[in-house]
């Protein structure tokens, strides 16, 4: 599937020409001179003209307008993507009305029952405003709330996986590992990694209530490692504070099974919550990009009517297609175009005023027929 399309519509010029004629032409000289570009009709309805003021009004707020729809479209299609993977699959084919996107725009069909033909083209263009407005701002919210699940769950896992110096250390330490007596006490000391020769030799002299040989090895990482020492309960202040002098760290636990089992029940709860706002979401992001590319296609349609008619004049008499010419061919089929233009509108592309509507999407290269492109990612 390409992902980048030509969408251009030609000037019906000629004496007793019609925009079948000039299909057929197009046609022709597509496949004589550049068969490998795939080729198209957009079919454009006849919409309602309203007066040269209107238009020209409306052609500058098409281009503000075309950036936003476009940009939505490319939000959920990136999220989509971003759900998927975090499902561990392959973004599925991205479909309008059960077609695959590429073949709503080749086959574009203009609803009537959505924006009838006869309704102001400002209020065809300000419903599909509003409505893509409406999806953004509703996609903000269920990717916000789903966001924020994964954030909880990203702290949980940090706080798992990360450094010895700060992890939590209740799914490290079992309750054998533990004593807690009327005397006796266990602490757990984070030891630098490179200095565990030093612990083992030193930690029965920070204090003379240590219970000789009580350290043993629980866990090790990357940059320390976890001990236990076992002392009696008088001296714990004493030996936190001579320990840290001595480059150790003891970190405050109390071993509670019922709060571990409190941790574990919010983390596979968190688990549940996230894999349904997952597949929620991705749900309704589909549903979404279908209803978001339908209107794009139908305000590009909007937009080849209004620029065909401010550049050929009335009555409309123009006929618009799609190509997806390669890189190499591109230039060769704007050559075709532009001689089935012919020379008559050379005025229009060559001055600095139509720059400014050359094309949809930020392109900038002013050519002697309406055209501008079409990016699906």
């Amino acid at each position: 599937m390409a992902t980048r399309y030509l969408i251009v519509s030609l000037p019906v010029q000629s004496p007793g020409a019609t925009a079948s004629s000039l299909w057929s032409r197009l046609q022709d000289s597509i496949s004589r001179h550049s068969f490998d570009t795939p080729l198209y009709r957009f079919n454009v309805p006849d919409l309602r003209v309203g007066t040269l003021d209107s238009l020209l009004a409306l052609s500058d707020d098409l281009v503000k307008s075309n950036v936003f729809v476009e940009g939505v479209s490319h939000k959920i299609r990136r999220q989509i993507e971003d759900l998927e993977r975090a499902g561990g699959v392959e973004t599925g084919t991205l479909t309008v009305d059960g077609v695959p996107v590429d073949t709503y725009l080749t086959r574009f069909v203009w609803d009537e029952g959505k924006y009838p033909t006869m309704s102001p083209l400002k209020e065809i263009v300000g419903s599909i405003q509003s409505q893509v407005a409406k999806i953004e701002d509703d996609m903000k919210v269920r990717a916000s709330e789903y966001n924020n699940v994964r954030s909880q769950l990203s702290a949980i896992n940090r706080k798992q996986s990360g450094s010895l110096a700060v992890r939590d250390l209740s799914n490290l330490v079992k309750p054998e590992d533990m004593i807690t007596s009327e005397h006796l006490v266990t602490l757990l000391a984070i030891v630098p990694k490179y200095s565990q020769k030093d612990w083992l030799s030193s930690y029965e002299k920070i204090d003379t209530f240590v219970v000789p040989r009580s350290s043993k090895k629980l866990y090790e990482d990357n940059e320390y490692a976890l001990y236990t020492v076992t002392l009696f309960a008088k001296v714990v202040d004493n030996f936190k504070v001579r320990a840290r002098e001595k480059g150790f760290q003891v970190r405050d636990f109390e071993y509670s099974p019922e709060a571990q089992e409190s941790r574990k029940q919010e983390m596979e709860k968190l688990l549940q919550d996230q894999e349904a706002m997952r597949t929620t979401l991705l749900q309704w992001c589909y549903a979404s990009y279908s209803e978001v590319f339908s209107s794009w296609m139908h305000f590009c349609a909007v937009r080849v009517f209004v620029e065909s008619i401010l550049r050929y004049g009335l009555p409309p008499s123009f006929l618009s297609a799609v190509l997806a010419p390669s890189t190499k061919s591109e230039k060769k089929v704007r050559s075709i175009l532009e001689e089935l233009c012919g020379n008559a509108h050379s005025i229009y592309w060559k001055s600095e005023d139509d720059v400014g509507v050359a094309g949809l999407g930020g392109e900038t290269e002013a050519h002697p027929y309406v055209s501008f492109t079409i990016n699906f990612v």
